[in-house]
Parts: structure tokens; sequence; C-alpha cells
């Protein structure tokens, strides 16, 4: 009988220990900080083109986290997006199309009437409909349209990252 209350008390007592347990790490997991507009992040990340090959990583670069404040614009906006709402340790995936990224490889522009036409060969910035400003080189002219050829070496590309938050540096 000795033995059954003693088996019957550890297991309360194991019982009581893993509720306290389980509250613990609910209530640390629910005020685990998560990255947010204005904060100061590293993140380690891997880009690949669509069919997998890598054009950059952060190995590439020593392997040092890549520290940025996210909303500042250095990034692609859709990158600093996907860091949002991360924890740290915790990764996540985006697809960025080439518009959204680097902009189109080719650029066809129609000349305003009785604008001068740029010269073929010559660098430009070029402003996008979405805003973005590139450069591009001139690449034809004529009586109505210019086309541009976009200097990025990602223009054109769609793009995948895999970004783990490493920590949060500072908070807005």
């Amino acid at each position: 009988m000795k033995i059954k209350r003693s088996t019957e008390q550890i297991l309360k007592v194991l019982f009581i220990v893993s509720i306290a347990c389980i509250s613990m790490l609910s209530a640390c997991s629910s005020e685990a900080a998560t990255a947010k507009e204005g904060d100061t992040v590293k993140v380690l990340y891997v880009g690949t083109y669509e069919n997998g090959s890598v054009f950059d990583s952060s190995e590439l670069h020593g392997g040092d986290p890549l520290e940025f404040t996210i909303g500042e614009g250095r990034l692609l906006p859709d990158f600093e997006q996907a860091v949002i709402g991360l924890a740290e340790s915790e990764s996540s995936d985006v697809s960025i199309s080439a518009e959204d990224g680097y902009g189109p490889l080719e650029v066809v522009l129609t000349l305003e009437s009785g604008a001068e036409p740029p010269v073929l060969g010559q660098q430009y910035q070029v402003q996008l409909t979405n805003g973005k400003v590139i450069i591009a080189v001139v690449t034809n002219v004529s009586e109505t349209n210019v086309t541009f050829l976009n200097t990025h070496q990602l223009a054109g590309q769609n793009l995948n990252f895999e970004i783990t938050l490493v920590e949060i540096v500072s908070t807005e």
C-alpha cells in the first residue's frame, strides 16, 4: 500500500510540474519579440533563381548576417516585408517577381511629341510605371519609341529568398 501511495504522489507531482512547464512555455512564446517596421534586424539569407541556382547568400559574404532597418528602403520591399512578424530563429520564404524586384530586362517607352530622342548606346535613369528608377542603356530608337536594356544583373529575373531572422538588434 505504501508503494502505491508513493507512485500516486509522484504522478500527481509530475502532473503539476508538467502543467507548470506548459504554462511557462506558452507565456514565453507569447512574449517572444517579433520583427516589425522600424526594427533593426540581422538575417541570414539564400537567394535563388527559379531554377534553384544560388545568386547570392550570407555565406557568399563571409557567413555574417545582413543587418538592416525594416522600412528604410535599402533592400527590396518584398524582402523586408518577409521579415516582419518573424521571431528570432524563425524563417520565411518569399518569391519576388522581376517587376517587383529589379525590373524587366527590356523597357520600351513612348517618346513624347517634340522630345529629343536619347542617344543610342547611352546610359540613362528610367522611371518604370511602378515608380522604381532603374539604370538602362538605349538599344533602339524609332520615331515614337525608345527601347532600353535594364543594366542590373538581376533584371528580368524572378527571385526566391529563404530568410532566417538571427537577431532583433533594436526596436523602434
